[in-house]
């Protein structure tokens, strides 16, 4: 419960990273499923017994840089 969503920290990391890179070179798939991975696994952390604060906040942070990448994109 614990390595793998320290490790999906790196996914967000490197989102945070493309921050900087042109809007027309991100692509709508990936950002997609970066946003709805961090949506859906967010829900999950807190309706599992016991709860995973790590893999909440790691989602939460996914869900937030994916839609902010696509918000790029769409302008």
């Amino acid at each position: 419960h614990f390595w793998a969503p320290t490790f999906k920290w790196g996914i967000s990391i490197a989102n945070v990273a493309d921050f900087t890179k042109p809007p027309e070179k991100l692509s709508y798939p990936q950002q997609i499923a970066v946003t709805c991975t961090g949506v859906i696994w967010s829900r999950y952390s807190t309706v599992i017994t016991p709860k995973n604060w790590n893999l909440f906040s790691v989602n939460i942070v996914m869900a937030g840089t994916g839609l902010y990448q696509l918000a790029r994109k769409i302008q």
